[in-house]
């Protein structure tokens, strides 16, 4: 009689462990790193929303895709401002080799859509020239080249005190950590989104510095952040090249008009 029960609980035992097991499986998976990231990928950037707020600024939800509407006018000081506007400020940054480039922050309408629901692209596309993504105060975010293969070595001393600056149209952008919004909201905070959907952080992640070595060729990582404790792939802004954005959008890109 009691070989017969062992016989009935062992295969109880073994169908718990292969439970548990399964359980485990399904939500993390591991990276070719040798990290850990959830499962699910059923990502939805709603929460975020919200944040953005700035002049000439809105956003509207049309099934699975938002379209961002701006103006590009930074909220914050800068030398590249009008002589005439409340927010022209002469340069007080700390680039001893700081030169304005001829340019002034004009009003655009720039139009991003792009999905709600973000997923990593089986055909990963480069960045072009000119916006790449929308940051949280409705200025563009650009990618790390000055011109078509070009660094941006000599670029960045025209950058203003709040590290960015306007083209030839008066388009104003950040190539590199926007210090205003990271002044303002934190260094590990949210800052904006690249037109694939997935968002950009600042260049802190549990207390840690990110460094490039930190992140895959797109510029990014799976891990939890404040707005999703569960955890989605986004990009890091750094210190190095190529600052924002690696080798192209780690989803598919939307639709961008300027």
């Amino acid at each position: 009689m009691k070989n017969l029960k062992n016989i009935l609980i062992l295969p109880v035992l073994a169908a718990t462990i292969f439970m548990a097991c399964s359980n485990g499986d399904d939500s993390e998976i591991v990276t070719d790193d040798g990290n850990t990231q959830p499962a699910n990928t059923n990502y939805d950037i709603t929460p975020i929303l919200s944040k953005f707020v700035g002049t000439g600024l809105s956003y509207a939800v049309n099934g699975n895709t938002v379209t961002f509407t701006t103006q590009n006018l930074p909220n914050h000081t800068s030398p590249y401002w009008p002589t005439s506007n409340a927010l022209y400020e002469a340069y007080n940054g700390t680039n001893p080799n700081w030169n304005q480039n001829p340019n002034e922050i004009s009003a655009q309408n720039i139009v991003l859509t792009m999905s709600i629901n973000p997923a990593e692209a089986s055909n990963k596309q480069a960045t072009s020239l000119g916006p790449i993504g929308i940051a949280r105060n409705g200025v563009v975010f650009f990618n790390q080249y000055a011109g078509p293969d070009q660094p941006l070595t000599n670029e960045i001393d025209s950058f203003d005190q709040w590290l960015g600056h306007p083209q030839r149209t008066g388009q104003y952008h950040y190539h590199i950590e926007p210090i205003y919004l990271t002044h303002e909201f934190g260094e590990d905070a949210f800052l904006g989104v690249l037109s694939d959907g997935f968002p950009v952080y600042g260049p802190i992640e549990n207390g840690e510095v990110i460094t490039n070595a930190n992140l895959d060729d797109y510029h990014g990582h799976t891990s939890a952040t404040a707005d999703f404790p569960d955890g989605i792939y986004h990009y890091h802004i750094t210190s190095e090249d190529p600052y924002i954005n690696g080798s192209g959008y780690f989803g598919s890109p939307g639709n961008i008009t300027n």
